[in-house]
């Protein structure tokens, strides 16, 4: 063949196309990755909204934890009591019948170090792993240059810097650590601030240079707690063996697990974080063949055609009954939350008595007022069951600021008439919410 008609031959567009019957099969190799990635990036995001939208932080100069948006007291034990067990049940929940996917699919510390993985290999070469045992970094001849490693450090010193910012957010409110950011001075930022800071720093950059998934397999306390609801029964990975002849020769799953195990031996209780990587491997490796992979999720100990109903069914109500002792302490949890919600007191005011000469009456009192939310209030205080005439107030009206504090006197004329008088302190807070103290004062 001349080569004119070679040119024309090698210019005609080629296109292949699925069959419909394969088509599916052919759409499946990724799905794990390509979701456990979504679900990754939307927990990072949840991490840093929680505490900048006020859903849940601590505020250090008041020792108060925030709930909401609002200071949570002694006084609202319902509140965060309820929100505590209704969150440690739902967790239960997950662990009885998830198993690890928490670790595999939300925890930060996976996803940081998968980061950490990744940017290895780009800049190092595919091959490229950190150990702990001793070894040296391997690392691809083509890629062992000064500029590689010294963009890989500025990385990773960058999202050291930025991680360790995120334990900042729930401590400080956000113009707090834009201050601390920018060095600009706050008062509300503690002097050791940088000394702290600069820990955590160093904390993280030890954690996605050299741990990483080392924390994860022998270090994480957490997982302790998970494996206690662990059975046969959680969700883990199932190995097909009846087909163990198409796996000959074939450690792709192995080699995808950022864990260091086989998949195809899973246990109860072992390392593994039910991330789906080994399924998305075995899958893509025989997507050629048209047939699904050897690896696959699955609830309970794998079992034949003929049971396989029958254990499903089985599987659900074992799964049902381990955590239906949970499900009362959930509602309880729920319903306390609720209503401590809706009977939560968004101020508090106190009235305490001043000391006078000895052998001689009170006449002076100290209204508090305290705004427990993180917005500005505007109050106004009424006395009831005094003449007007016979007492005076330092103010009838006060501006609190965010969880700010004010105090005001009222002062009775000792000129008042002998007896006892009951006297009630009324704050009317612009928002609509109302406070009363009653006391009795003694004219002598």
């Amino acid at each position: 063949m001349s080569y004119s008609a070679q040119t024309r031959l090698r210019d005609i567009p080629v296109r292949v196309v699925r069959s419909p019957a394969n088509a599916a099969e052919g759409a499946k190799p990724a799905v794990f990755h390509r979701r456990r990635r979504a679900v990754q990036l939307l927990a990072l995001v949840l991490i840093v909204l929680v505490p900048t939208t006020g859903l849940f932080r601590i505020d250090p100069i008041a020792g108060a934890l925030v709930v909401l948006n609002r200071q949570i007291w002694f006084s609202d034990f319902f509140l965060f009591f309820g929100l505590w067990i209704f969150l440690a049940t739902v967790m239960v929940f997950l662990y009885s019948i998830a198993g690890t996917v928490f670790c595999g699919w939300v925890c930060p510390q996976n996803s940081v170090a998968e980061w950490a993985n990744y940017l290895t290999r780009k800049f190092l070469g595919k091959r490229a792993e950190v150990s702990l045992d001793g070894a040296p970094v391997r690392v691809t001849a083509s890629k062992d240059r000064l500029l590689n490693w010294a963009v890989l450090a500025l990385c990773f010193v960058g999202a050291s810097m930025m991680v360790a910012l995120v334990p900042m957010l729930y401590f400080y409110p956000v113009s707090a650590v834009w201050s601390f950011v920018s060095l600009r001075p706050d008062p509300a930022l503690a002097g050791s601030l940088y000394w702290i800071y600069t820990v955590f720093v160093l904390i993280v950059l030890l954690d996605i240079t050299v741990l990483r998934h080392f924390w994860c397999r022998f270090i994480c306390v957490y997982r302790v707690w998970q494996h206690s609801f662990k059975t046969r029964q959680t969700l883990h990975i199932a190995y097909d063996a009846s087909r163990a002849s198409d796996c000959q020769g074939c450690n792709y799953c192995v080699s995808k697990c950022f864990i260091d195990l086989d998949p195809r031996s899973t246990d109860v209780f072992d390392s593994c974080i039910n991330c789906g990587e080994c399924v998305d491997a075995c899958n893509r490796m025989h997507e050629k063949q048209n047939k699904p992979g050897l690896l696959r999720f699955e609830f309970g100990e794998r079992a034949d055609h003929a049971q396989a109903i029958a254990s499903k069914r089985n599987n659900e109500y074992s799964l049902l009954g381990r955590s239906r002792w949970a499900l009362p302490f959930s509602v309880l949890g729920l319903a306390m939350f609720v209503w401590g919600i809706w009977s939560y007191e968004p101020y508090h005011l106190s009235v305490d008595h001043g000391t006078g000469a000895a052998g001689q009456a009170i006449t002076d009192y100290q209204i508090a007022i305290a705004n427990k939310q993180y917005r500005e209030g505007n109050v106004r205080v009424l006395v009831t069951g005094i003449d007007p005439q016979n007492y005076r107030l330092s103010a009838d009206a006060l501006t609190l600021g965010q969880v700010q504090h004010q105090s005001l006197t009222l002062s009775i004329s000792p000129q008042l008439k002998h007896g006892l008088y009951p006297v009630q302190i009324e704050v009317r807070a612009q928002d609509g919410w109302v406070g009363r103290f009653q006391f009795q004062h003694f004219a002598g």
